[in-house]
């Protein structure tokens, strides 16, 4: 029996549009901003033995913070701006034929580049059960059941060969803590019964270093496992992954 699932991604992003510079003071009965000043010079300046880059004519360079804001004027922090990338590495998954009580597993990287963006959040669900033309279905995994039955929210061992269904294990950075090791899957969320997408990695502080290495990416591995039992109708079963990267600031 083939078994070949297709793997879909969508990238939400936040799109800013620039428009001439005009030095002008603006103001509301809510607020009021001094546009006054406009920097003389600022570029990145490099030899053999430093790299510096300048502001010039700014009032105030620095990072301002205080509840409910964050504001990083000057120079250093347009230059530096990086897109928000989003990949998956393999978008079309086969899982080959499929032997009852042999579970078959396949892998996909998902990494994210966050640029600028202080905090992100990938979700994923799937867009109906393994399914075949004719509507025959692979399950979604409860893993191995009893006090090891998992939920879309909460992954659990998956490890016996008579426990049958479709889901998923994550490993590598920013991944929920309940997927503790290999062993651990999650079912994926049904969109076709209204189903809730759910978080496959998250940070809420980017800007943080890891070690004394500043990160500017992060990447995980999914893999997908699918056990069937002896009675599963032959066929060609596919179904379709959503996945939703949000970055926000």
């Amino acid at each position: 029996m083939m078994r070949i699932f297709f793997i879909a991604f969508i990238l939400l992003f936040t799109l800013t549009f620039f428009s001439p510079v005009m030095a002008l003071n603006m103001d509301s009965a809510q607020f009021k901003i001094q546009g006054g000043n406009v920097n003389i010079g600022a570029q990145d300046q490099d030899s053999s033995n430093y790299h510096i880059t300048t502001t010039l004519g700014q009032t105030a360079a620095n990072e301002f913070s205080s509840s409910g804001y964050i504001v990083k004027a000057g120079f250093q922090y347009i230059h530096s701006i990086i897109p928000f990338r989003f990949i998956v590495s393999n978008t079309n998954i086969a899982l080959g034929t499929l032997l009852a009580n042999t579970p078959a597993t396949a892998s996909t990287t998902v990494k994210v580049s966050f640029g600028l963006s202080g905090q992100y959040l990938v979700t994923a669900a799937e867009f109906n059960p393994l399914k075949t033309l004719s509507a025959n279905t692979i399950p979604d995994t409860a893993c191995n059941g009893g006090v090891d039955t998992c939920t879309t929210s909460s992954s659990k061992v998956w490890t016996s060969t008579s426990a049958y269904g479709f889901g998923y294990n994550m490993t590598g950075d920013d991944i929920p803590a309940d997927f503790v090791d290999s062993t651990y899957y999650r079912p994926f969320a049904d969109l076709s019964v209204a189903g809730s997408p759910q978080t496959i990695m998250s940070n809420t502080n980017v800007t943080l270093d890891s070690g004394s290495t500043p990160r500017n990416s992060t990447q995980s591995t999914m893999t997908f496992k699918a056990n069937v039992s002896s009675v599963q109708p032959a066929g060609t079963y596919q179904t379709i992954i959503s996945f939703i990267a949000t970055p926000s600031y």
